[in-house]
């Protein structure tokens, strides 16, 4: 464990952090487990963000297995719950690395000891590349991978290793969409951008993300991501007649179409015999009530989880959050205390699982949340469900990614719905 991780686990938590009661005396976060709490017996302050430990330990196990099966690598993007403690436990159990999004990401990272990193983003002018650099140069044992989809891109790079003082791996990113060279000579020009400084920059591979050219229609979301697959690997190409020796990466893959991914680059890394498919899939840890759920349901339409028997349904929703009953003012609404501060609305709303009272869990069955304010969530209530004040309500969430950031501390759950762990965010 690194000396930052250890720090963290003996970092201090008092009732300036959602969930824990007030009034309770100061903490270690590594004695939080003692603690015993339950946040369906009302132990905790309301509302409080939990992971199901087992949940995400099982949806570890099972992607994990579906990278070795399809040989395979993984890089989780922090970015959706920027937990070192996460980050660095995922490493431990098997991934190739972590991903990153920007320069604060990574340098949460590289203090957590997790080395090995892809910046899977293009991070500005040089300014940002100086910046990089000096991360680095305070990082000597970092084995970071940048993007570049411009020659404006690669300057920055090359910024960044004059300022780190050593070469710095460059990814061609190829993309539609989003970020990433759209054609043939964009990819041209950022190869003669990067050749252009041989004391600098190294190739390193290839980088997309699928995800950005989904559309609502599965026809044309397939069409678009076979054809940004066919790009990719003539990028790939251009790039290994450049590199011929060296080992080269092939990066792509969020949470949703990743056995796209898979079918389209896993046999160019294959045939090419030097090279590594690394997937940077992140919320899949997680899954969710909600956009996943339904991601996951049409990865099964497909039949794109070969894995041994095991389905995409079988990925578990991990993420809950908690909340009481603050008021029935009228006889079909119920007003429960979270927000918008505190849990994701891009793509669903959180979606009521259980009622809990008196220790006893109850059917959730009829209510729906309908709209949310910044602290209050308006649930509709149906005819005859005698949902009460003081009840807490348990909720699923959609988009694991903009549920999180909302939180200072996770709460790990252990399967007596006792708090056995915590898990402190860094989102800046």
């Amino acid at each position: 464990m690194s000396l930052f991780l250890d720090a963290l686990l003996d970092s201090s938590l008092d009732d300036s952090i959602r969930g824990v009661p007030p009034g309770a005396a100061p903490l270690r976060l590594r004695d939080v487990g003692a603690q015993g709490w339950r946040p369906a017996a009302g132990d905790m302050a309301l509302p409080v963000l939990t992971l199901d430990e087992d949940a995400f330990a099982a949806n570890r196990d099972l992607i994990f297995a579906y990278a070795r099966r399809h040989g395979v690598a993984l890089a989780p993007h922090a970015k959706t719950p920027m937990a070192p403690q996460i980050a660095s436990a995922l490493v431990e159990a098997g991934a190739w690395g972590a991903t990153v999004a920007n320069l604060q990401q990574a340098a949460v990272l590289l203090r957590a000891g997790v080395t090995r990193l892809i910046l899977a983003n293009e991070i500005g002018g040089r300014a940002s590349g100086e910046r990089l650099g000096a991360l680095l140069a305070a990082h000597p044992d970092a084995d970071l991978r940048a993007f570049a989809d411009s020659p404006a891109a690669v300057e920055t790079l090359a910024a960044a290793a004059r300022a780190a003082g050593r070469r710095l791996p460059v990814l061609v990113e190829v993309g539609a969409g989003r970020a990433g060279a759209r054609d043939r000579a964009a990819v041209d020009a950022i190869l003669a951008a990067v050749v252009r400084h041989p004391g600098l920059l190294v190739l390193d591979g290839v980088a997309t993300y699928e995800g950005a050219v989904a559309t609502a229609d599965p026809a044309e979301t397939a069409a678009n991501i076979t054809a940004l697959m066919r790009r990719t690997a003539e990028a790939f190409a251009l790039v290994r007649s450049l590199a011929p020796e060296r080992p080269l990466l092939l990066t792509a893959g969020g949470s949703a179409f990743f056995d796209m991914v898979v079918t389209g680059l896993a046999p160019v890394a294959a045939t090419d015999g030097n090279a590594t498919l690394v997937l940077r899939s992140g919320a899949i840890f997680f899954h969710d009530h909600g956009v996943y759920e339904r991601a996951l349901g049409a990865l099964d339409a497909r039949q794109g989880f070969a894995c041994g028997g095991a389905t995409a349904a079988d990925f578990r929703p991990a993420l809950r959050l908690w909340a009481e009953v603050l008021t029935r003012p009228e006889p079909e609404l119920a007003i429960c205390g979270f927000g918008m501060r505190d849990a994701s609305f891009d793509q669903d709303l959180p979606r009521p699982l259980r009622v809990h009272r008196d220790g006893v869990a109850l059917s959730a069955e009829g209510l729906r949340v309908t709209r949310l304010n910044d602290q209050h969530a308006f649930v509709a209530v149906p005819g005859g469900h005698d949902l009460t004040v003081g009840d807490i309500v348990e909720f699923g969430i959609s988009h694991p990614c903009t549920c999180i950031d909302r939180w200072r501390v996770l709460f790990g759950l252990g399967a007596d719905g006792r708090v056995r762990s915590a898990y402190r965010t860094f989102f800046g």
